[in-house]
């Protein structure tokens, strides 16, 4: 199991990537910082998990924002160079809520997602926690015997890891990753990020070639 914690520039650089007209506005410098941070606020604290003082998530905004004044320069440098990616197609990205699931609830729930496929990952927010794992028999069982309402869970997924060696300005490679897929008509349904790796999350129709696309910027 992985576990991940959210970072303020990691929740301002998710949310911003996940929307396609904030993302937009951002690379063309159209939008105004603080008016936006007020906009995620929410957002950025419920990944972090407690309040996050308005003006450093300007201030999030802002590096996120200047990443892109650099993008010839980090083109020319070779983000994905020396990057090891690892596709894994039939995932289900599963949110589970923290009101129905207290600690000790959630410890046997992972230790029952560890016995079925022990490279799943975990990824803790505020008021919920999501798990990404293979869709096979047993977690659609799993699933089944446990009370819904509240969990939601998305399939046909796949996830691409990226391991980038003494990685350095990860709102760099996801601005890079993001855009480069977007320009081939793919788009991220999510990205989580650790400290020596992203998973980006996709459709699974679009993996193979989103593998293939990052690959070749690999050898370039």
């Amino acid at each position: 199991m992985k576990v991940t914690t959210v970072s303020v520039p990691d929740a301002v650089r998710d949310i911003i990537t996940r929307n396609r007209s904030i993302y937009d506005c951002i690379k063309m410098d159209l939008i105004n910082y603080t008016a936006l941070a007020v906009k995620i606020q929410n957002d950025v604290e419920t990944q972090v998990g407690g309040p996050i003082n308005l003006n450093t998530i300007v201030v999030a905004i802002k590096r996120y924002a200047d990443s892109f004044e650099k993008k010839d320069e980090i083109q020319q440098e070779a983000v994905l160079k020396n990057a090891r990616l690892s596709l894994t197609d039939g995932v289900i990205d599963i949110k589970f809520s923290t009101e129905e699931f207290g600690i000790n609830d959630t410890a046997t729930l992972m230790d029952k997602f560890t016995q079925i496929d022990p490279d799943y990952e975990f990824f803790r927010f505020t008021d919920s926690f999501r798990v990404l794992t293979e869709d096979i028999l047993d977690v659609r069982k799993l699933l089944e015997s446990l009370p819904l309402q509240k969990n939601t869970f998305q399939t046909g997924l796949a996830k691409i890891s990226i391991r980038v060696p003494e990685v350095q300005g990860g709102s760099d490679i996801v601005s890079y990753v993001s855009e480069i897929l977007h320009n081939n008509g793919i788009e991220l349904v999510n990205a989580y990020f650790g400290q020596d790796e992203i998973v980006i999350v996709l459709r699974e129709k679009d993996a193979a070639r989103a593998y293939e696309i990052l690959r070749s910027e690999i050898s370039r």
